[in-house]
């Protein structure tokens, strides 16, 4: 990983891969699989100190949390729950040989199948898995508790899974309060805590301001609420606690920390898309990566790439394709495949299910393709030390 420079950190369903492009955002270089192989839904570092989180698993590998602290020439796994080879492997001798496995106890045994998400801030790294639950870790990584809180919300009983199971996918902090905290639920919507984890709000309601019009798709709004099947989510810059999502139905702005939000979604070409990202300084700028609907395919509009930019919060939307494939293109992004640096001017990087990941380093004018052929992209974020 380079020391000084901007790094796209990239889970896939093969792996954790690293694309460095150095001081200058060109000449990148992709270095991979990392973590055994293993399916890396999110990966995350902190750029103070270097080090790297990858979280994934599955129902063969089970749940963990991945550590390298060497700039991933090498890592250490945090196993937290089982998946099916470790009761194989627990009833076969010669087959725990050959997958080099020893009995060592879990902390959450079989309580969850895969880490879907992670998130640092103030010292603390936080976990989501599936089915929906969130982890801390005070010490790097190493050991784990959960945030109990969030899982003894009265509205539990009532969660509903999503397409990909019921997954906590979202966990975003407020840089000046560690108490404060935001995560997404696919499909039980948003939660908020100010106490540090040990009561949550749900935050889900339309505003009465901007109300959006009910319709019968059963992820669109209705009863005064947004709808809960929220694909990502993302804190904007300053005090006002300005929240954007892009949902199963639109994209949304909250200017309130979530307790009300406003349909930002005319002047986009589809209802339906999964990443949202925002620009580390200026509040009203965003992004997003339109698809052609949850029931046409799930591929850019006309089978033509875009990101589409707002300036405004949302009042208006500016395709950006120079750079982008305009035929033929079927790929999908998905939720947490979409991150920007925090350079001036800002880099922009997202991730398809056919393994490319394409970058901007003028805020989405202009794009390139700097790697391909990779496995499934999961998750992309970018970690900028200088």
């Amino acid at each position: 990983m380079s020391q000084d420079g901007v790094t796209v950190l990239v889970g896939t369903t093969k792996g954790a891969f690293l694309i460095a492009g150095g001081a200058g955002r060109t000449g990148w270089t992709v270095k991979g699989p990392f973590c055994d192989g293993w399916p890396i839904n999110h990966i995350v570092g902190d750029p103070e100190t270097g080090l790297l989180w990858a979280g994934g698993g599955g129902e063969w590998q089970g749940a963990g949390v991945w550590r390298s602290e060497d700039g991933g020439a090498t890592w250490e796994l945090a196993k937290l729950a089982k998946g099916r080879m470790d009761d194989w492997a627990a009833k076969d001798p010669q087959f725990a040989a050959m997958m080099k496995w020893t009995y060592q106890p879990l902390p959450f045994a079989d309580q969850f199948s895969q880490i879907w998400s992670l998130g640092y801030a103030h010292g603390t790294l936080y976990a989501g898995a599936k089915p929906a639950r969130l982890l801390s870790s005070r010490d790097g990584g190493k050991t784990w508790q959960e945030v109990r809180g969030l899982r003894d919300h009265p509205s539990a009983a009532s969660w509903n899974p999503g397409g990909a199971g019921l997954v906590l996918h979202t966990i975003l902090n407020d840089p000046a309060d560690p108490q404060k905290l935001w995560v997404g639920i696919s499909a039980a919507g948003v939660f908020a805590t100010e106490d540090g984890g040990t009561t949550w709000d749900r935050r889900n309601r339309l505003s009465n301001t901007k109300p959006s019009a009910e319709n019968s798709h059963p992820a669109a709004p209705r009863d005064g609420e947004v709808g809960h099947c929220i694909h990502n989510m993302m804190r904007a810059p300053g005090a006002a606690d300005v929240l954007y999502q892009q949902n199963h139905h639109g994209v949304w702005r909250s200017a309130d920390g979530g307790r009300s939000w406003d349909d930002i979604t005319r002047g986009l070409p589809s209802t339906f898309g999964f990443p949202i990202c925002v620009h580390p300084r200026e509040p009203e700028t965003i992004w997003t990566v339109p698809l052609n609907g949850d029931m046409a395919g799930r591929f850019p509009p006309g089978a033509a790439a875009a990101v589409w930019r707002s300036r405004d919060g949302g009042e208006s939307w500016q395709a950006m394709r120079d750079g982008l494939p305009q035929e033929a293109c079927y790929f999908t992004v998905l939720r947490q495949a979409m991150a920007r640096d925090e350079r001036d001017p800002v880099g922009l990087y997202f991730g398809t299910n056919s393994g490319s990941v394409y970058a901007s380093v003028d805020e989405g004018d202009n794009w390139q393709e700097i790697a391909r052929h990779l496995p499934t992209i999961l998750s992309v974020e970018a970690l900028d030390r200088r």
